[in-house]
C-alpha cells in the first residue's frame, strides 16, 4: 500500500505506485482537470509522476505560485514548438522561466520582425487549442547528443555534451516538438491559454560576448485573462513613466557615446541629485556618521588583500602608471578602512561610522546598461561602520528603522526584507559566516518585519540584508543593504585596543540606504511619474506674466521666493498665457503662479497646483508658506 498524505493533513491509501494525476483525479474531477502539477515531499514534478513510495503530496493548481511557473515554463517550450512549425531552419537554444514571463533564444538566417511575432504568437494560440499531451522520456547524455544532432540541433547538442558522461536526461514532447528538459510542464497544451509575446532582441549564446548573436523572443503568461490585461496595462503605464523618456521631456540628464554608462546631468536634474544628496548628508548627521572622502584610484595590491582583484578583476577599470598597476574603485570599502587605520581607535571610540558619497566605476558590460538604472559610473551614498561583534545587533537594528523613515519620506512604503546568505565563492571561516548570518537574521526578527532567505547570495566577503521596495505599479526595485563582514578589516590590517588592552579587528558593516544615487533617481522618477513632491521638485514655482505690463512685478515675485532659498523660474515671454500654463505643466512643477494686474494691484499671486488645481489669488507671503510647509513635510 502507497500511504499519501495531503496538505490539510488527510491521507489516502492506494494498492500501488501511483501518479499524481490519479491522486488529483481521486479526490475529485474538478481537480483532476485543473491540476498543472504536484508536489511530491516538496519537490514539483509532472502529474505523470508515479509515487513509489509514502509521500507528502499536494496538487498545484493556477491558485498555486508554483503553478504559475509551470505554466511559463510550458509557455516557453510551447514558443520554440511554433517557431519550429514556421520556420524549420530556426534552431532552439536555451529557454527559461523569468519573472513576470518566459524568454527563448533562437538560432536563425535573419531577425524576427513585429510581424512574424504576430504569427508566432497566433500558432502558439492554435496549437494550444489542439491540447496535445507533453510527454517525458528519459535518455542516456550521449543518446540524447545523438538525436538532436541527428534533427539539425547543434545547440541543444553542445548543451547535452556539456552535462557529465554517464548521466541521463530528461525530454518533453508535444506533437511534433520535442526538447530537452528538467520539467515540470503542464498536462496538456490546452492549459496554456493567456500569453502574448513582447519583444525580440539580441542575446549572445551562453551569455559570452564572443560568441554568435542569437535571437530573444520574450514573452508573457498569466493564470487569467484579467491578470494579463492587468500586466499589459501595468507595462504601458510604465512606458509612459520610463524615467529614460522622463530624463529627456522634463531636461533632467542624457548619455552619450563618447561616455557609454556614465550619465550628464542637465541643471534640472542636478538640482534634483542635490536635493537627495543634502538630504542624505542629514541623515548623516543625525544618525552619527562621520562624512568621509576616498580617493578614486588605488594601487593593484589593495584589492588584492581584499580580495576584489582575483574575485571581482572583470568588473573593475584598471589602469597603469610608473609601472604600477591601478584600479579605479567599483566600491568604497577598502578606502574606509585605511582612514580608520589612521591614528590609534580604542573600544571607546566604537562604533565608528563613516558616510561617503563615492564615485565608483564597474566595468557593466554595454547589453546591460539601462538609461540611469544601470550605468559604469555611479555615485552611492556608501557607509561603514566599524563595531564590536556585541555592537552588531544594535546597529542593524538602528540601521532598519533609519531606512524605513528615509524610504517613507521619499515616497515609499511597502518594503520587502531578504537575508542572502553565503555564496560557493567566499572568504572567511565557516564560524564567522556563522555569527554574521545569525546577526542579520536576529536584527530583523527585533525589527519586527518578516523575511526570506536567498541562499548563496551573499557577497564574497558576509552575508547582507537586501530591502526591497515596491513601486506606485507594484514593481519591485532591490535598493538598500546592510552586510556584516568580518573578514575585510582583518585582511586589510584594521586593529582597535579591547578593554584589556589586547588588539582585536572590528567587524565592519557595509550599508546604503539609497545606494546608486543614479539608479535612485530613476527609481523616483519612474515611481512618481516625474511628478516630484515638492522637496525633490527641480523647480518649485514657475512665475508667468500675462502682459509685459506685469513683467517688473513677476521680477519681483520671483525674487522674494529665490530670496527663500526656493527654486523659481520666470516666463516673461510674450506669449498667450494658456500656451505658457500649457507649456510649463508639461514640466510638472508642483506650482504655476499667474501675475496679471490685478494680482500686481493685490501684491498677491494667482496660484495653480499640479494636476490643474485651482487654488485662488493669495499674497506672496501665503503661498511661499505653503510651500515651504510642503517642502518641510516631504508632502
Amino acid at each position: 500500500m502507497i500511504k499519501v498524505t495531503l496538505p490539510d493533513g488527510s491521507q489516502r491509501e492506494y494498492p500501488g505506485p501511483v501518479t499524481v494525476g490519479e491522486v488529483a483525479a481521486s479526490i475529485g474531477p474538478g481537480l483532476a482537470k485543473a491540476a498543472l502539477a504536484g508536489k511530491v515531499d516538496g519537490k514539483v514534478v509532472d502529474t505523470s509522476f508515479t509515487i513509489a513510495h509514502d509521500a507528502q503530496v499536494a496538487i498545484i493548481t493556477l491558485k498555486d505560485p508554483e503553478g504559475l511557473d509551470v505554466i511559463r515554463h510550458s509557455a516557453a517550450h510551447l514558443l520554440a514548438y511554433a517557431v519550429k512549425e514556421l520556420y524549420p531552419e530556426a534552431q532552439v537554444t536555451i529557454g527559461p522561466v523569468i519573472e513576470h514571463g518566459f524568454f527563448y533564444d533562437f538560432a536563425y538566417k535573419r531577425p524576427f520582425t513585429p510581424e512574424d511575432l504576430v504569427a508566432i504568437e497566433k500558432r502558439m494560440a492554435e496549437l494550444a487549442a489542439k491540447d496535445e499531451p507533453v510527454t517525458r522520456r528519459v535518455l542516456p547524455r550521449d543518446e540524447a547528443v545523438a538525436h538532436f544532432k541527428s534533427i539539425g540541433e547543434n545547440y541543444k547538442a553542445e548543451i547535452i555534451a556539456s552535462i557529465p558522461q554517464g548521466e541521463d536526461v530528461s525530454l518533453y514532447r508535444e506533437g511534433g516538438f520535442e526538447d530537452l528538459c528538467r520539467g515540470p510542464h503542464v498536462p496538456s497544451t490546452g492549459k496554456l491559454k493567456f500569453f502574448k509575446l513582447m519583444k525580440v532582441a539580441g542575446a549572445y549564446w551562453r551569455g559570452d560576448h564572443r560568441n554568435e548573436m542569437l535571437q530573444r523572443v520574450y514573452g508573457t503568461a498569466w493564470a487569467t485573462k484579467e491578470e494579463l490585461q492587468q500586466y499589459l496595462t501595468m507595462l504601458e503605464e510604465a512606458e509612459k513613466r520610463d524615467h529614460r523618456k522622463l530624463g529627456r521631456e522634463l531636461d533632467l540628464f542624457h548619455i552619450d557615446d563618447v561616455a557609454p554608462g556614465v550619465v550628464f546631468w542637465h541643471p534640472k536634474g542636478w538640482a534634483i541629485w542635490q536635493a537627495v544628496e543634502q538630504y542624505m548628508r542629514g541623515v548623516y548627521r543625525a544618525t552619527g556618521y562621520h562624512e568621509v572622502k576616498g580617493p578614486q584610484i588605488l594601487d593593484r595590491s589593495l584589492w588584492e588583500k581584499t580580495g576584489h582583484w582575483q574575485n571581482y578583476r572583470e568588473n573593475m577599470f584598471t589602469t597603469e602608471s610608473e609601472k604600477r598597476d591601478y584600479a579605479l574603485k567599483p566600491m568604497n570599502c577598502p578606502g574606509h578602512v585605511l582612514i580608520f587605520k589612521q591614528g590609534i581607535k580604542s573600544y571607546r571610540d566604537l562604533p565608528l561610522r563613516y558616510g561617503e558619497f563615492g564615485q565608483c566605476h564597474r566595468n557593466e558590460p554595454s547589453g546591460a546598461l539601462h538609461g540611469i538604472m544601470r550605468v559604469r559610473g555611479f555615485t552611492q551614498d556608501d557607509g561603514h561602520v566599524f563595531c564590536t561583534e556585541d555592537q552588531i545587533l544594535e546597529e542593524c537594528v538602528a540601521y532598519t528603522a533609519q531606512l524605513q523613515k528615509v524610504y517613507k519620506d521619499f515616497g515609499f512604503t511597502d518594503i520587502l526584507y531578504k537575508v542572502a546568505t553565503r555564496p560557493d565563492n567566499r572568504v572567511g571561516a565557516d564560524e564567522l559566516w556563522d555569527k554574521a548570518e545569525h546577526a542579520v537574521m536576529e536584527a530583523l526578527r527585533r525589527s519586527g518585519v518578516d523575511f526570506v532567505i536567498s541562499p548563496g547570495d551573499g557577497a564574497f566577503y558576509g552575508p547582507k540584508i537586501e530591502y526591497t521596495l515596491k513601486d506606485a505599479l507594484g514593481r519591485q526595485w532591490q535598493c538598500g543593504t546592510m552586510q556584516v563582514d568580518f573578514n575585510t578589516a582583518e585582511r586589510l590590517g584594521a586593529e582597535y585596543v579591547t578593554e584589556t588592552s589586547e588588539r582585536a579587528h572590528p567587524v565592519m558593516l557595509h550599508r546604503a540606504v539609497v545606494g546608486s544615487l543614479e539608479r535612485f533617481i530613476g527609481m523616483l522618477l519612474e515611481h512618481h511619474a516625474g511628478a516630484l513632491p515638492a522637496w525633490l521638485a527641480p523647480v518649485h514655482a514657475v512665475v508667468l506674466n500675462i502682459t509685459d505690463q506685469q513683467a517688473d512685478y513677476a521680477r519681483e515675485v520671483a525674487k522674494t521666493l529665490l530670496d527663500q532659498g526656493l527654486r523659481v523660474e520666470l516666463d516673461l515671454r510674450n506669449e498667450k498665457i494658456t500656451y505658457k500654463i500649457r507649456e510649463h505643466s508639461l514640466q510638472k512643477p508642483p506650482y504655476l503662479l499667474v501675475v496679471g494686474d490685478k494680482e500686481r494691484a493685490a501684491g498677491a499671486v494667482a496660484v495653480r497646483a499640479r494636476g490643474n488645481q485651482d487654488l485662488g489669488v493669495m499674497s506672496v507671503e501665503d503661498f511661499s508658506k505653503r510651500l515651504l510647509a510642503d517642502i518641510a513635510s516631504k508632502s
